[in-house]
């Protein structure tokens, strides 16, 4: 008998209906993924899962090979050969993610680990039959498809990758981790990327051998979910995949976890602004009972405000501005790992001292079993809510593969949440004892000092026809009013038992303008630190009892309290959801703590390449004199949060947390007379008043072709930045300058991503888009690049603004493909609560229709490219461009000189000028 996903959870939420909210039990019992098993004759594992609440289908392959199959000397190879895929096969000689655009593909992706190798995507039913084809075909028909150039392409975009995450805070700390707990000639004591060298040794010949080695027929599982009829898909799989040879047999790795005898030190350095200290130990493999254990310990250690490193060393203390643990699980082998961020100031020793002490605490004790029964709860609901998503990470399909690759049984999550289930205090004291008292390696990153160094030169004839497409289905919106004004907007879904709800206030960054820069964050991140009867520690408790999430945020335009629980703990959720809103404490101790880490956080974004650029493009953009100057991350800077006192977040609290100034969004398994009800005994209360207005002045718009360049010294790296600003939304056809910046930069296939990546081979990605202002909004280009490429790849940047108004405007091709893929991909947009709630909350803030989402699709398909070629020359203005770089000065600086700049004006990590002589542009600006 066939019960499909819907049924059972609902099932789930009945059986749990009588619980005290407050005392939520889960059994493993009671979760169930229905699914259909086939082996074809080949050796294929097809697993299937019937979910028919939105028209789409996620499909997923897995093949049993990762980078632990790799010999010495060639390593990278399994994540190399992953890229490859995506480069067409004999039959379809194409690039992948244009295929997949065409047919509304989404959460299209492959990704490498030690153990496996998998490929996944969502498109509409009416697609399956080509995505059937594409995969059988890049499994049976690759290597006629594969050149030197190809290999050399996919080379180089890896290659590239990897200098992307060296080039991040901390990006050594996997390799010397990797190194240094699994011994040379270990499957494990190698990185998935690979070194520089074996990457640039990989040749056609070890293509060949893989593909012939690993990616047989009898090496995969492909699992299919979604609005389908397994025997069909059955049906489909035989026919595309069933003439596949079934590869040869494969000899796999033992289990083999290394004993670490005695502890092990290393230190190294990096430009880091903290002092990282790192312990790991070696574990059991994927699926063991420990290894589930250590998924507890994890969470006990350091799963939320109320886990034991958290609350002592971040919210106690106060010597450290984050911490975390998670088990690494492998097949063979797992690694145990937990680190501290030492807060600037500290005493690094200090601090590893009470680090090992609480660990040293647990191992010895064990846990307590509130703090069992919390993660407990947590681990559960984190388990349901991702069985929202039939694809992606963590979705059905996922789930299903995995457990079928490592364990032969796709049901194995089954013994796992039984494991989670019956753990008991002992069985966790008892693992920790077991494995944290054997031989543990510590690495500790330091701050990297300024010292120089020298720099080396590293250098598959005809697709199936489209099925019938279905029409997305975007859920009809309610709305009421409470009788304070407060305005709600429902959309009831039935389905997984999760209520989502966004309470969204007209305020944010923006009104640091009437304040002070930084104000806006700080007071929204204290709103759930503390309420007049319960304290921070106390709400998180209870939100993980509840298997619930809270925030409260801002953003440019908005600040936000944000809601996602399980039907079944609904009312014990809207209290806490209520008490955070009326009455936030704001507690001294509270303030003082948030206020250093937003100091800390500031500090943090100023080594980040990304986040530098972010921060100083707003002031010159705008001009200093506008409500969008502040830095685009909202944590101002550190002299004026350091100026900032508790009266203030009271302040903001009391002048823009307004339920006239405010819509609550609510997305889930609730009607609006059952919801209006509870929110009317729990926010009607809530008083109005008057709101201030904010007064957008005209941004003060630099006329002079100017670089501003912030020196990140030996950066590997240099993030490009470039645009002006453009209409508010709502002034041009937004479905036009949707698609123009598809076109564009907004896509894998876009012009600047190609050029940059896929042809150039100096970026990991690039692209364009339009920030979500409600104002007038910056039009960017970004491009992070190999340093030795910068200059050249501002004249490539150059070259594809201006022609795309000139010489090179928007094709029919282009417009076609990219609305093609907007309509087609519509039905896997609004898969989960959150993803609706989303749409929900863009039509709130920019006040659009409530059948905006139903007319959508067809608002796509009748643009003509006229209305994008007429947006095109409105919004693109190539003499408009401000640009913006973050890199290393001494290595890029010449070759800018020459790219005929009027100034290029070196600025600091806060957009303050270095130069005395120079002047701000407000100088040089007009109304």
């Amino acid at each position: 008998m066939k019960k499909s996903l819907h049924v059972l959870c609902i099932v789930l939420f009945v059986s749990l209906q009588g619980l005290q909210s407050q005392n939520v039990e889960f059994k493993a019992s009671e979760i169930n993924i229905p699914y259909e098993k086939f082996t074809l004759p080949n050796g294929l594992t097809l697993l299937v899962h019937e979910d028919h609440k939105a028209p789409i289908v996620a499909v997923n392959v897995w093949y049993h090979v990762g980078s632990k199959n790799e010999k010495p000397g060639k390593s990278g190879f399994a994540h190399l050969f992953e890229h490859l895929m995506f480069n067409g096969s004999e039959n379809f000689n194409d690039d992948y993610f244009q295929a997949l655009e065409r047919i509304g593909g989404t959460d299209l992706n492959g990704t490498t680990n030690s153990d496996r190798t998998n490929y996944f995507q969502n498109v509409p039913v009416s697609a399956l039959d080509q995505v059937l084809f594409l995969e059988s075909d890049r499994m049976g028909y690759l290597l006629g498809a594969i050149d030197q150039a190809k290999l050399d392409e996919q080379r180089g975009v890896v290659q590239n990758e990897k200098r992307q995450g060296e080039n991040q805070p901390y990006g050594r700390q996997g390799e010397l981790l990797t190194k240094a707990m699994f011994p040379k000639g270990h499957p494990y004591s190698w990185t998935v990327i690979g070194e520089m060298e074996d990457l640039d040794a990989a040749s056609l010949e070890d293509v060949q051998e893989w593909f012939k080695s690993y990616y047989g027929a009898a090496n995969a599982v492909i699992a299919i979910a979604g609005d389908i009829d397994p025997d069909e898909v059955h049906k489909k799989v035989l026919k595309y995949f069933g003439a596949i040879p079934s590869g040869p047999t494969i000899v796999r790795p033992e289990i083999n976890i290394p004993v670490h005898n005695g502890d092990t030190y290393q230190v190294y350095e990096d430009r880091v602004p903290e002092t990282r200290i790192l312990f790991s130990w070696n574990t059991p493999q994927f699926g063991h009972k420990e290894d589930i254990h250590f998924d507890l310990i994890s969470s006990i250690l350091t799963g939320g405000k109320n886990s034991r490193l958290y609350k002592k060393l971040v919210y106690e203390d106060q010597t450290a501005s984050s911490v975390v643990s998670y088990q690494s699980s492998k097949e063979i082998a797992s690694n145990f790992v937990t680190w501290v961020n030492v807060k600037p100031g500290k005493d690094p020793d200090e601090v590893k001292e009470v680090f090992q002490s609480e660990i040293e605490n647990l191992i010895q004790n064990g846990p307590t079993e509130l703090e069992l029964k919390r993660v407990k709860a947590a681990y559960f609901a984190n388990f349901i809510k991702g069985l929202e998503r039939i694809g992606g990470f963590g979705g059905i399909s996922d789930r299903l593969a995995s457990n079928q690759t490592y364990f032969e049984d796709a049901a194995y999550y089954k013994t796992v949440l039984n494991y989670v289930e019956n753990a008991t205090v002992e069985d966790l004291k008892s693992t920790a004892q077991k494995w944290l008292r054997q031989g543990k390696h510590t690495l500790v990153c330091k701050p990297f000092p300024d010292y120089t160094i020298e720099e080396t030169n590293v250098d598959r004839t005809k697709l199936p026809e489209l099925g019938t497409q279905k029409s997305s289905s975007f859920p009809e919106l309610e709305r009421a009013k409470l009788s304070n004004g407060l305005n709600i907007v429902l959309a009831k879904r039935e389905g997984v038992p999760t209520v989502v709800m966004n309470l969204m206030m007209d305020a944010g960054y923006k009104t640091d303008y009437l304040s002070s820069p930084g104000t806006a964050e700080l007071a929204m991140n204290l709103m759930d630190e503390g309420t007049k009867e319960l304290s921070s520690l106390e709400i998180n408790e209870k939100l993980q009892l509840l298997g619930a999430s809270l925030y409260t945020y801002s953003s440019q335009d908005n600040s936000n309290v944000y809601l996602n629980t399980l039907k079944q703990s609904l009312d014990a959720s809207l209290d806490l959801f209520a008490d955070v809103i009326l009455n936030p404490a704001f507690p001294e101790k509270e303030f003082d703590r948030l206020k250093n880490e937003q100091i800390n956080n500031i500090k943090k974004e100023k080594s980040q390449p990304i986040a530098m650029a972010l921060r100083v493009m707003n002031k010159y953009l705008y001009g200093e004199d506008h409500p969008y100057s502040n830095p685009y991350t909202g944590t101002g800077y550190e002299e004026t949060v350091l100026e900032l006192t508790r009266d203030d977040a009271v302040k903001f609290y009391k002048t823009w947390i307004r339920p006239n100034n405010a819509t609550l969004v609510v997305t889930g398994d609730v009607d609006m007379g059952e919801l209006k009800s509870k929110l009317e005994k729990s926010l009607g209360k809530w008083k109005k008043s008057d709101v201030p207005s904010i007064n957008f002045n005209a941004p003060k718009v630099n006329t002079k072709n100017t670089l501003y360049l912030v020196n990140r010294p030996e950066s590997q790296q240099s993030i490009i930045l470039a645009g002006h600003l453009t209409h508010k939304y709502g002034d041009v056809s937004e479905i036009a300058l949707e698609q123009m910046v598809s076109i564009l930069g907004g896509n894998f296939t876009s012009r600047i991503n190609m050029n940059l990546r896929e042809d150039k081979h100096w970026a990991y990605g690039a692209g364009g888009f339009v920030m979500s202002n409600k104002e007038e909004r910056p039009f960017l280009v970004y491009a992070p690049v190999q340093t030795d490429k910068s200059a050249e790849s501002v004249t490539e940047l150059r070259k594809e603004i201006s022609e795309f108004i000139s010489t090179r405007p928007a094709t029919q091709q282009e417009l076609d493909k990219v609305k093609t893929n907007q309509v087609l991909k519509l039905p896997g947009q609004w898969e989960t609560n959150s993803a609706v709630n989303s749409s929900m909350s863009k039509l709130v803030k920019y006040n659009l229709s409530d059948d905006y989402y139903q007319k959508y699709d067809q608002s796509v398909r009748s643009l003509s490219l006229k209305d994008v070629q007429e947006v095109s020359q409105e919004v693109v203005r190539p003499e408009a461009v401000n640009w913006f770089m973050v890199g290393d000065r001494a290595k890029i600086v010449n070759k800018l000189d020459e790219l005929g700049f009027d100034a290029i004006i070196e600025i600091d990590a806060d957009g303050n000028p270095l130069n005395s002589t120079v002047q701000l542009p407000e100088n040089n600006l007009k109304n």
